[in-house]
């Protein structure tokens, strides 16, 4: 069989490129899901007190925000860094389900009770909070237009 192909090359060619628009037109016609949450949902903090060193950051910013920050519904785990640079960064990971709207909100009532304890130049930087995601779990995607 394989002679058959190795004797005549455009034919062989002509069998390989129908393969490949039958495989083009197949993927429209396949069903479409919903892709689930793969990451969960991430809420980063992020706070600068200028001309602070590392352990200043850590002492009177990180502590005092992650203190506040316990007993958020779904929260699964936090991770902070304070680097000398005056910048602490903290991130807040949800169960998988927990809706990232919500627990940005959360988060930002909390941080609102914090927001007293903090330094005065670390509130008149402002804190950021964002949603975030450090995951490269999916990189490509076929989305329906239809939704």
């Amino acid at each position: 069989m394989a002679r058959f192909f190795i004797d005549r090359p455009i034919f062989a060619w002509v069998i390989a490129i129908l393969i490949m628009l039958g495989g083009t037109l197949s993927i429209l016609t396949l069903p479409i899901a919903q892709y689930p949450s793969i990451a969960p949902p991430q809420i980063s903090i992020t706070a600068t007190y200028p001309g602070a060193s590392a352990k200043a950051v850590e002492d009177t910013v990180t502590q005092v925000i992650e203190q506040q920050m316990t007993g958020l519904d779904g929260l699964r785990y936090m991770s902070s860094t304070s680097e000398s640079t005056g910048t602490a960064t903290i991130t807040l990971t949800f169960d998988n389900g927990t809706d990232p709207d919500v627990a940005q909100v959360q988060v930002q009532n909390k941080l609102q009770l914090a927001t007293p304890s903090l330094p005065v130049e670390v509130q008149q930087q402002g804190i950021k909070v964002a949603k975030s995601v450090r995951n490269f779990l999916m990189v490509i995607g076929l989305v329906s237009e239809d939704g």
